[in-house]
């Protein structure tokens, strides 16, 4: 990672308070669904972001969801933090996504596609896991931000867009190309910039070098490396992005079945967008 990278994490902002608040309540046993709806209402942005996000064909709840509460119960803590998570980290980045060809609704909605991925996937065979992770699965490419930033400062946004249109298939590697690291490490830094937890650091950290990653932690990385590599910001759920993020799952030992149908409900619904 270079040096303008690391005194851009350096020089990032507090925690806002409301992720604060929400990482001790992620922490706490008492996992009173108040106590997390009245943090949640400090933030109107999160609220308008859950009820966008709730009401979104990905989900495909058949009644139209209202309010906040009904939100929580329907999408559950650990997604609802997810979704809150994400929304304040957004709005804690003033910076576009131009290098990316995307916005910072077309971030959410990625994040929120490649969750719920997860869910149709690991959420049949290993209901903890899947619990585990769907934090990370949402916030895996929040680094996106930083270099987005960073590319339009140096004025390279549009070369580097072009770049990776042309070789989808290897967006970390042009980002370390262009920026000493890619968009998972560089979210990995940021966490850890911000006290996260270690699981989430690390888990992070090793999506796109799993050779490295500490065995406690190598499922983890294996299965959001699988889920960044079908939610591909260029085009994601494509039939070819797909393919290889199944082939991938095969040779890491993966179960893929789940996985083959998840990918198939999650196109379905995108249609209806």
């Amino acid at each position: 990672m270079n040096d303008i990278l690391l005194k851009k994490i350096d020089s990032l902002p507090p925690l806002p308070k409301t992720i604060i608040e929400l990482e001790e309540f992620k922490k706490s046993s008492n996992k009173d669904l108040d106590i997390l709806l009245k943090i949640l209402e400090q933030d109107p942005l999160i609220i308008a972001t859950l009820l966008k996000v709730s009401n979104s064909a990905m989900f495909g709840f058949n009644n139209k969801v209202e309010n906040p509460s009904r939100a929580i119960h329907l999408l559950g803590v650990n997604f609802t933090l997810s979704i809150a998570f994400g929304s304040a980290i957004k709005n804690a980045f003033d910076t576009d996504l131009r290098a990316y060809a995307m916005t910072a609704d077309g971030f959410m909605r990625l994040a929120n596609m490649s969750s719920n991925l997860l869910k149709e996937w690991i959420g049949k065979t290993d209901n903890l896991l899947k619990e585990e992770l769907l934090l990370p699965a949402f916030l895996a490419e929040t680094g996106r931000f930083v270099l987005a930033g960073l590319a339009t400062e140096k004025g390279i946004a549009d070369e580097f867009h072009n770049k990776i249109k042309q070789k989808p298939h290897e967006i970390s590697e042009i980002e370390k190309e262009y920026f000493g690291a890619c968009s998972t490490q560089v979210t990995s830094s940021i966490f850890k910039h911000w006290n996260l937890s270690e699981s989430l650091v690390e888990t992070i950290a090793h999506v796109h070098d799993i050779d490295n990653c500490p065995e406690k932690y190598k499922k983890e990385a294996q299965i959001l490396n699988v889920v960044t590599t079908i939610c591909n910001v260029t085009n994601p759920m494509a039939d070819n992005f797909s393919e290889e993020g199944i082939s991938k799952a095969k040779s890491f030992g993966l179960e893929t079945r789940f996985l083959e149908k998840g990918i198939e409900k999650l196109q379905d619904r995108m249609l209806d967008e």
